[in-house]
């Protein structure tokens, strides 16, 4: 398992880096009590704005591993610099099944690193999860 890059940094340390300083300025300004959507929209503007490319909305498949049919599809809230999914939720807890639902985002796609973001506290709550492509079976 790789989290640190060949020089030794964490992995896309600088871009999570971003985004966590971005996370902050949105919370600080919209505070706790909106929809996930004003979030996600208000996080990817700041997330622009600081020369961080993004889409939203972006499909995965999920295949069978027997005989490779798409068994279902999945749209990943926001995918930053082709590297770093995250996920914005707007909950007053955190369930352990959001942290799962990104974890297997990361399983099936090419990712390697994830945010679960959730707004619906009185602070942000940030997990950075890691599943790397050298573990991953396809």
């Amino acid at each position: 398992m790789r989290i640190r890059n060949k020089q030794g940094k964490l992995l896309y340390g600088n871009i999570t880096q971003k985004i966590i300083k971005c996370v902050y300025e949105v919370h600080n300004t919209y505070g706790s009590g909106h929809k996930e959507k004003l979030y996600q929209r208000s996080l990817i503007e700041k997330l622009e704005k600081n020369d961080l490319s993004c889409r939203q909305e972006v499909g995965i498949n999920i295949r069978s591993e027997d005989t490779g049919k798409v068994l279902e599809n999945y749209r990943l809230d926001v995918v930053v610099e082709d590297k770093i999914i995250i996920e914005c939720k707007a909950l007053k807890f955190v369930p352990q099944k959001m942290e799962n639902q990104l974890y297997s985002y990361l399983k099936n796609s090419k990712w390697e690193v994830g945010l679960l973001v959730n707004f619906g506290g009185t602070t942000p709550y940030i997990k950075r999860i890691i599943f790397t492509n050298d573990r991953k079976s396809h």
